[in-house]
C-alpha cells in the first residue's frame, strides 16, 4: 500500500462491554485519523460486537494505528480489508421531493437502482437503497435535481469471502 490518502474497511471484533468504542475512537483522533463511518452491531456471542470502520487516511498511519487497536484489551482483533475481495454493503434511507407528475421518473430510476419505495405521501416520496458506496454516491447524484429533503447512511458493513473470516 502506498502513502497516499484513500479510503480504508476496516473490521474489529470487541469485547460488548461499556467504554469500548471510545477508546478505539481514541486510537484514531490521536493519529489524526478521521473516522468517515461506524456501524457496530452483536456477534453471535453476547459477549461480543463486530465494528466496521471506514476511515480516510494514509496507509502508513492506519498500519500503526492497527497495531494499536491490537493492543487494546478489549479488541480481539482488527483488520485492514483494504484491497481485500470482501463484500461491502451500505443502506440508505432517501427522501425526496416528489410531485404527482415526478412520481413515475423518480420510481423508474429507484427501479433501476432496485431501491424499495418505503414511504410515500401527497409530495416526497420515501426509497431504501442497498449496495456499494459507488451505487449509493449515483443515486444520490441522481436524486439531487429533484431535490433530496433528508438521506440517512448506514457506513459500511464488511464480511469476508468464502471460508475467511472477517
Amino acid at each position: 500500500m502506498n502513502n497516499k490518502n484513500n479510503s480504508h474497511s476496516i473490521s474489529l471484533f470487541v469485547n460488548n462491554k461499556p467504554g469500548v468504542l471510545i477508546r478505539i475512537a481514541l486510537v484514531f483522533a490521536r493519529r489524526g485519523y478521521n473516522i468517515d463511518s461506524l456501524v457496530v452491531s452483536p456477534s453471535r456471542d453476547q459477549h461480543f460486537s463486530r465494528m466496521s470502520i471506514t476511515a480516510s487516511g494514509k496507509a502508513k498511519i492506519l498500519e500503526q494505528i492497527i497495531k494499536q487497536l491490537n493492543k487494546l484489551v478489549d479488541v480481539l482483533h482488527a483488520t485492514d480489508h483494504t484491497g481485500e475481495i470482501v463484500v461491502e454493503k451500505e443502506l440508505a434511507l432517501i427522501k425526496v421531493e416528489c410531485s404527482i407528475e415526478q412520481r413515475t421518473e423518480i420510481l423508474q430510476i429507484s427501479e433501476h437502482f432496485k431501491c424499495q419505495t418505503v414511504d410515500i405521501s401527497g409530495n416526497t416520496l420515501m426509497l431504501q437503497v442497498t449496495g456499494n458506496s459507488d451505487k449509493l454516491d449515483a443515486l444520490h447524484t441522481i436524486m439531487a435535481k429533484y431535490k433530496i429533503l433528508e438521506m440517512v447512511r448506514t457506513g459500511k458493513i464488511i464480511m469476508a469471502r468464502g471460508d475467511a473470516s472477517t
